[in-house]
């Protein structure tokens, strides 16, 4: 008879999740070319794609300073160099998961309603929205995003392979 598969534990899910998440902001942030990091807009305003992606860091470190966290990181510049910024991702990322993780004990992230499914998802839908800014971005700078690394960003499968979860 084959053996049971263990019990689905939702708390190692869930914090596996953003794990993944920061892993897709990770590689889209690997795979833009290095003229597109520090160019402004063609438009002439808005934030540069360096920008939009420390303000990802700066806006989860926003968060665990809000919640009491004990593991606040630094904030980014916005002049930030990309391997500056997936440091800093993975610093940020890492006191999420220790946030969330203890977070999903009571159910509930100090300063943030409802609840710490819903911090989660706040987390995954933020993100998500400035990875499509930059993508967009990048194609505007003439410098789009390849057609493989798009779809790799939708390889939840494949960049949770790529993480180790708190």
């Amino acid at each position: 008879m084959p053996k049971a598969a263990p019990p689905f534990d939702i708390k190692s899910a869930l914090v596996s999740a953003l794990a993944t998440n920061n892993r897709i902001t990770c590689y889209l942030v690997e795979n833009i070319a290095p003229e597109a990091w520090p160019a402004k807009p063609p438009e002439g305003k808005g934030r540069t794609i360096a920008a939009i992606t420390v303000h990802i860091h700066n806006v989860r470190r926003m968060w665990l300073k809000a919640a009491g966290s004990d593991s606040v990181p630094a904030k980014l510049a916005e002049s930030a160099t990309s391997k500056e910024t997936l440091q800093a991702l993975h610093t940020s990322q890492k006191a999420l998961a220790e946030l969330l993780a203890a977070s999903l004990e009571t159910g509930q992230v100090k300063g943030f309603k409802p609840d710490a499914a819903g911090f989660l998802g706040y987390l995954i839908s933020h993100e998500a929205h400035h990875r499509g800014q930059i993508c967009s971005l990048a194609r505007r700078l003439g410098h789009p995003i390849s057609q493989s690394a798009m779809f790799g960003m939708w390889e939840w499968g494949s960049r949770a392979k790529e993480i180790q979860v708190v």
